[in-house]
């Protein structure tokens, strides 16, 4: 002890020595990993739901091939909408879009599209909602007016927004061409075609001008034309709008949901 009384012993070195710094543990091999989780579990999520897309679309076109007995190769394009893992989950797909061309209806060929929503996979619970739409050539057009009784169908076409149609009638003993614009509509299920316009020799006429120069021979130009398509379409089809569109008649129909498990919705209905 020194002669003032402080304790002059030396301080240890351990005391004075400057502190290291603590080891930080980086975080990036953490945030690596969880990336590399993060994108395999993406990566799965697609593969699997490409998986289950396809197994869909490829057993929904083949349940339709086998349905309409369409060839085995035959074209049909199939859209489900949305991710259709949680669909199936649910059981229920919420969206699905079925289109084919040339599909038989009778004796008729047509494109056909039906889209389709809240069809249950399981059970035989009824779709939420359906509809169709048909799409028929010339060709098609006048072998469906064929089985219309006194259609003269030989000289009928496609004439936007109308069916033009060309026949002839006589007066005097000369046989007068006539044309006729027929407007297609729908009514309870059966196509209507009403005479819109009329000509006589190129020079549009009235039906009243018509019928006073024919008499009652001019009737079979001024009529209605009921057209009945029911014995061409499943019972649970109903037409609800036709038009004439380009070089085809499209016509709308809307579906009983019930047609998915009822077989007397599937089978072809009649006309009276």
């Amino acid at each position: 002890m020194s002669a003032g009384g402080t304790d002059q012993s030396p301080v240890p070195e351990w005391a004075t020595a400057p502190h290291e710094p603590r080891r930080r543990h980086s975080a990036w091999p953490w945030i690596i990993s969880a990336i590399i989780v993060a994108v395999l579990a993406v990566a799965a999520w697609f593969i699997a739901e490409w998986v289950a897309r396809g197994i869909v679309e490829r057993t929904i076109r083949d349940q339709v091939v086998t349905s309409l007995a369409l060839p085995p190769g035959q074209d049909v394009a199939v859209t489900v909408e949305g991710a259709v893992l949680p669909q199936l989950l649910v059981g229920t797909l919420d969206d699905v879009t079925v289109a084919a061309d040339d599909v038989p209806l009778g004796e008729l060929e047509g494109d056909v599209t039906v889209h389709a929503q809240g069809i249950a996979i399981r059970g035989d619970a009824a779709a939420d909602a359906a509809t169709a739409t048909v799409r028929l050539d010339s060709a098609q057009l006048n072998t469906l007016l064929a089985g219309v009784e006194g259609f003269p169908v030989e000289g009928v076409t496609l004439d936007e927004p109308d069916i033009a149609m060309t026949t002839e009638l006589s007066l005097f003993g000369l046989a007068i061409p006539v044309g006729v614009s027929l407007t297609p509509s729908a009514s309870e299920g059966d196509i209507v075609l009403t005479p819109s316009r009329l000509e006589v020799a190129g020079a549009d006429i009235s039906a009243d001008a018509l019928r006073s120069r024919f008499g009652a021979v001019a009737d079979v130009v001024l009529r209605d034309w009921t057209v009945c398509i029911a014995q061409y379409i499943p019972a649970g089809l109903t037409l609800t709008g036709v038009a004439v569109e380009g070089d085809e008649i499209v016509a709308d129909l809307d579906i009983d949901g019930g047609i998915l498990s009822d077989p007397a919705l599937q089978a072809d209905g009649t006309c009276a």
